[in-house]
């Protein structure tokens, strides 16, 4: 790879903007240029770097190597903003400008996000003038968008840290099989055999969604495929499941009330399936990032340690 210093900024720029928009055209609109402008900053960008940034397909996609810029221009833009935010005397004087809100976007699972991120989060907007863009996203898959500079951090399952990143465990997140007691009457008469299990009807968060089957396949050694709705809301998922459209995994700490009364019942008792938590983010040491941090550690390992 040829020399790296002394980056052309507008050009590191336009490659961000082409690939999370998508075109040359879209990307030229939005940073008032001409398409042919846009080709030729990330043709010279290449050329500096000696290695091909963007697979010329529609919509754009970066190669490993444009990846890799990709994050470099957010972690540029984001120290830009937090250094103006310190030289503004007063960030919320609107007789002045104002420094910039810093825009931080997150890959995370949607249990966390119904319980205790958001918690983290307003923590995090006391102290800075910062926004999340939060992307809902499979524990399993969030390390996907990290290594591709589409987030700055995210809540994985995957303790392997992704090039540039740090990685921090937060605790375990334990799921228990569920369903009422007339589903479980209807649909398992003679118990959780693994013919019944192939049957009876489940509820999945989405396709991207594995733990009912990680479950199955704990629980009987074999690739069950019962028949399953999807819910993509923590909410509707919850009251599906207590409303007997099939049997799901639910969080152990939402769900131990329920079973202590009988609303709920295990489908295979004693058994669950654990799933750890961690926090990977860039090794960035900005203000903001480093207080992000110390926010989701510490409301992840009070929740999950209930």
């Amino acid at each position: 790879m040829k020399d790296l210093t002394q980056i052309d900024p507008v050009a590191l720029r336009t490659l961000a903007t082409a690939v999370r928009v998508g075109t040359f055209e879209a990307a030229a609109r939005e940073l008032h240029v001409t398409p042919s402008a846009v080709s030729q900053r990330i043709k010279a960008l290449e050329t500096r770097v000696g290695r091909v940034l963007v697979h010329r397909t529609k919509p754009l996609e970066a190669t490993d190597a444009g990846h890799v810029l990709v994050r470099l221009a957010a972690q540029t833009e984001m120290l830009e903003r937090e250094a103006y935010a310190e030289l503004v005397d007063d960030p919320d004087d609107e007789t002045e400008a104002g420094a910039p809100w810093t825009s931080v976007p997150l890959a995370v699972n949607s249990d966390a996000m119904f319980d205790w991120f958001v918690e983290a989060l307003v923590s995090v907007r006391e102290r800075h003038r910062v926004t999340f863009d939060i992307l809902r996203e499979d524990q399993s898959r969030t390390t996907e968008r990290l290594r591709r500079g589409e987030v700055m951090a995210a809540i994985t399952s995957d303790p392997r840290p992704v090039p540039g990143c740090k990685v921090e465990r937060l605790g375990v997140m334990r799921y228990l099989a569920v369903g009422n007691p007339a589903y479980v009457a209807e649909h398992l008469p003679e118990g959780p055999t693994t013919a019944a299990l192939g049957r009876a009807p489940m509820v999945a968060f989405d396709r991207d969604d594995t733990l009912q089957h990680d479950f199955l396949r704990k629980v009987t050694r074999r690739h069950l495929a019962p028949p399953t709705t999807l819910i993509p809301s923590v909410h509707q998922f919850d009251h599906a499941v207590h409303r007997g459209l099939g049997w799901g995994m639910l969080m152990d700490s939402e769900v131990r009330d329920h079973l202590d009364s009988g609303r709920l019942v295990e489908i295979v008792p004693g058994r669950h399936v654990d799933v750890p938590l961690y926090w990977q983010r860039w090794r960035l040491e900005s203000p903001v990032m480093v207080d992000l941090t110390a926010a989701v550690t510490e409301q992840a390992r009070a929740w999950l340690g209930r």
